[in-house]
């Protein structure tokens, strides 16, 4: 006999609450796109996701955000967001993932959100980038750093049961960074997709089964590898991470604030909560998510919602009325 649905009441899903957070801020963002003005698609999406956090009832903190309090009038770290009711949570933003795409009209931009209990995600610092590599759960165990490049395609090609010219890597176009790796990449014969920005949408596109991107490796933002850990958290994969100082003053600024930059960062050391909530919402049209696409009467989204403890993955596309719409840009104006 299959087994009964139990009849206890479900705990509150926050993630369902955070899609109209990531919806509202990629609609915003949207109005933008090709337009040519990133930092006015950014501060678009900034004031939309502020609104909509300022309604859940939760005590959050955000641990990343758009930078420090003198930096960021919103969503800075250390903020605290929502109605201060629990629970207590760490709050990871990208308000605009790939603030140049979406200016340019280029594909691949979203709006995204991360929680996770208070003090469980990885606070990076000072520390502005990572270097990381990504990868799904039937190839986790093969994801190093410290092997060189080619030789991890090479394994991942064997465990595919394929040739590694099957084998395809994604990263940003960062000859300043990346240039050793491309040399071993194109030693063993593999394949790179190189991206103008995106590194979330990047590591979503690496962990899924399903896509033709086997790995994501690289040298980016610490925040995003953040974010990156607590979706993949949710949806299965792993990546690791270690902190990349970028130069001698940040080395030292590492270590005063007791940061080991040499610890290998997995996504239990990332996010380490039990119970961890993402959401994204498309901007512009990309390999994970379809972006907003406006009409006369009002507005498409596609939203990625997911929740670690129940590994629930939700794909969501809604449709949302023009006039609704002027209501909530009154709201965020006023």
């Amino acid at each position: 006999m299959p087994e009964p649905i139990q009849d206890t009441v479900p705990d509150r899903n926050l993630a369902l609450e955070l899609v109209r957070v990531t919806e509202y801020a990629a609609l915003a963002a949207a109005r933008w796109t090709g337009r040519g003005d990133k930092l006015a698609a950014d501060q678009a999406a900034v004031d939309a996701m502020r609104l909509m956090l300022g309604s859940i009832q939760m005590d959050g903190t955000v641990v990343i955000g758009e930078g420090e309090k003198d930096e960021a009038p919103m969503l800075y770290n250390g903020e605290r967001i929502g109605d201060g009711s629990p629970p207590e949570v760490d709050i990871a933003v990208d308000p605009l993932e790939g603030t140049t795409l979406c200016a340019k009209g280029m594909s691949r931009a979203l709006a995204v959100i991360a929680l996770s209990e208070r003090g469980t995600m990885f606070d990076p610092g000072p520390i502005v980038y990572m270097e990381k590599i990504a990868g799904s759960r039937r190839i986790a165990h093969l994801l190093d750093l410290d092997r060189p490049l080619g030789e991890t395609m090479e394994l991942v090609a064997k465990e595919k049961g394929t040739g590694v010219e099957d084998v395809t890597v994604i990263m940003l176009d960062r000859p300043d960074r990346h240039s050793e790796a491309v040399e071993d990449v194109r030693r063993v014969g593999g394949r790179i997709r190189f991206i103008e920005h995106g590194d979330v949408s990047a590591a979503l596109d690496a962990v899924d089964e399903n896509s033709t991107i086997d790995l994501l490796w690289g040298i980016g933002g610490t925040p995003e590898g953040v974010i990156s850990a607590a979706a993949i958290k949710c949806v299965g994969g792993q990546l690791l991470g270690r902190l990349w100082p970028r130069d001698e003053t940040e080395r030292s600024a590492a270590a005063d604030g007791g940061y080991d930059v040499t610890e290998i960062l997995d996504v239990e050391r990332l996010v380490s909560g039990e119970d961890v909530f993402f959401s994204a919402t498309g901007v512009t049209d990309g390999d994970v998510l379809s972006g907003v696409s406006y009409d006369a009467e009002g507005a498409e989204t596609e939203s990625l919602v997911t929740r670690s403890r129940s590994n629930t993955t939700r794909r969501i596309k809604a449709r949302h009325d023009r006039a609704k719409l002027r209501e909530l840009s009154g709201q965020r104006a006023g």
